[in-house]
């Protein structure tokens, strides 16, 4: 028996772990696609891509985790029972969920890790990757001249050169507008040719210019601090040097306890604690609104005796006694009650919205290690069930249960953040539609059906067509 369970972890683990590589990079790619305009243009190195890959990806693994497990069971189920392994092992007089004892085992244990890992390694890891992404959107794009065109990513400076060698640093026909001066465009440089380069670990951009002039205009200004005559001065070189500081192009790493207070870098503990202060918040604020209403009826606490029994007497006589200014007071106070009573609603609908999306994260590190458990009951049994292996059947399998996964978690997810149902409801709802499959499936597995055989549907379309005939 421990033979069958090393041949059965043998042929699992293999295909869990090139699955789990294959659907952390297809989920990895997402990512980067998402942020590729941030990436793209900012000369980030290669160690700054690396580590922002390194914290999406563990990010990432809570949800590859339940696919990686669902495909890799189908395949090794599908080939134990393709190559008739799977008959040889019933036939010795071992049953199915014997078999699938040591996967099971497997699959239990990878829940309970999934639910630590995603509870205390996934938000350093978010806290981590979105400090950097922050990081990476503050700094400013590389230096990147083109040729015809005017640069504006110096500090006070545009410049614009008329070619680009093919080494990098030789420019021909430069022209520089210098903005230092606060006054516009009065300072402008030329130069037939020149030379561009870095200095000291790229802190300082050096352009040497040759054969050039330099065109400024003056305005004095007079007694009266206005501008008199304005003179224009031009003046030649034959070698002019440029230095610009490019401190503002290298990337400054912010202190990532900064982005701790967002939902996604919180434990469950910490999570709880939120979702307590917001749930007596809404209690406080429920229990105010009696008192903060009541000002808007104070004229009734005056009302007399002999004032509450004309309320009694018939319309009529009433008509007679309202004025005009009655009328109006009693529709300015409707309006003030229907303002308050609006924006109260909306202040306790934003605070319970909330509380319900720091409920949702708490819930889905549960549910999403679970799905680990789910994803195997329903791969295993039907892995034995078609006997196919390979990449075919087992993909196109998987890659619809976990689109419906996918799709009631979405949903459920919604549910609970806008009230439509409990957050545990609407969280746990496609575990719990998707738990009863896979008992099924483990029901027909155990019983050798060959419910998702050709023939099977075959025989059950003939004997409906007879049924019919008759």
């Amino acid at each position: 028996m421990k033979k069958l369970d090393k041949l059965i972890l043998k042929s699992f683990i293999g295909p869990f772990v090139l699955t789990f590589a294959v659907v952390e990079f297809i989920l990895l790619l997402q990512v980067i696609l998402k942020y590729l305009d941030d990436l793209v243009g900012k000369g980030l190195g290669a160690a700054v891509i690396s580590e922002l890959l390194f914290y999406f990806s563990l990010n990432l693994a809570p949800m590859a985790f339940p696919l990686a497990i669902l495909l890799s069971s189908l395949m090794t189920f599908g080939n134990l029972g393709e190559h008739h392994e799977l008959t040889a092992i019933k036939t010795s007089g071992i049953s199915l969920v014997r078999a699938l004892r040591p996967v099971f085992l497997f699959a239990v244990i990878l829940t309970v890790a999934a639910f630590f890992f995603h509870n205390t390694i996934v938000p350093k890891a978010n806290l981590k990757a979105y400090s950097l992404m922050w990081d990476i959107r503050q700094k400013k794009p590389s230096l990147d001249l083109k040729e015809g065109s005017f640069y504006n990513g110096l500090p006070n400076r545009s410049i614009r050169v008329g070619k680009k060698f093919e080494d990098g640093q030789t420019l021909k026909d430069i022209m520089i507008y210098d903005h230092s001066n606060g006054q516009g465009n009065t300072v402008v440089m030329l130069a037939d040719s020149g030379k561009m380069y870095t200095q000291y670990n790229d802190q300082y951009l050096v352009l040497e210019m040759f054969n050039g002039k330099t065109f400024a205009e003056e305005r004095p200004s007079g007694a009266n601090g206005y501008a008199q005559n304005t003179g224009y001065l031009r003046q030649g070189f034959t070698k002019n040097k440029l230095v610009v500081n490019l401190s503002s192009f290298q990337m400054t790493r912010s202190n990532a306890q900064a982005f701790a207070d967002n939902k996604m870098m919180k434990n469950i503990n910490q999570l709880s604690q939120v979702t307590d202060s917001l749930q007596k918040q809404i209690t406080k604020e429920t229990t105010l609104l009696e008192p903060n209403v009541r000002p808007f009826y104070s004229h009734f606490s005056t009302l007399k005796a002999s004032d509450t029994l004309k309320i009694q007497v018939p319309a009529a006589k009433i008509s007679k006694e309202i004025t005009l200014q009655d009328v109006q007071m009693a529709a300015n106070a409707a309006r003030n009650v229907k303002s308050f009573t609006s924006s109260y609603a909306s202040r306790l609908t934003s605070i319970q919205r909330e509380r319900n999306n720091y409920e949702i994260e708490i819930y889905r590190k549960f549910t999403q290690a679970f799905a680990c458990f789910i994803m195997f009951l329903i791969g295993a049994p039907l892995g034995a069930i078609i006997r196919k292996g390979g990449l075919g059947m087992p993909v196109i399998i998987s890659i619809a249960f976990f689109i419906v996964y996918y799709v009631l978690s979405i949903l459920g997810e919604k549910w609970g953040r806008e009230g439509v149902a409990p957050v545990a409801l609407g969280m746990w709802a496609a575990n719990m539609i998707l738990l009863p499959a896979g008992l099924f499936f483990l029901y027909q597995a155990r019983n050798d059906s060959n419910l998702l055989e050709f023939d099977f549907w075959r025989k059950i379309t003939a004997r409906l067509q007879r049924t019919k005939a008759q």
